[in-house]
């Protein structure tokens, strides 16, 4: 399944970013699509909401994260090679 990024979506990290003090599971937030969707700049922002990191990720480091169920009438997309 390819999931499509968009500008403001919740995302969250699926590898650790040890030199940026990142770690698997941190959550950020989708603030610019570079190259045509091939990578996207993440701000990562505490409680506050003070920025401590803003980093361009490529599709494979991030997850989409959901707030809301799949409507019963949806179908899950199968990807093909």
């Amino acid at each position: 399944m390819t999931t499509k990024f968009n500008l403001l979506d919740v995302v969250a990290l699926t590898v650790d970013l040890q030199e940026y003090n990142l770690l698997r599971g941190q959550v950020g937030t989708i603030v610019e699509i570079l190259a045509d969707g091939a990578a996207f700049e993440v701000e990562f922002s505490d409680r506050n909401g003070r920025t401590y990191e803003s980093l361009g990720l490529r599709p494979e480091q991030i997850m989409l994260l959901h707030f809301e169920p799949l409507s019963p009438n949806s179908k899950p997309e199968m990807a093909t090679a």
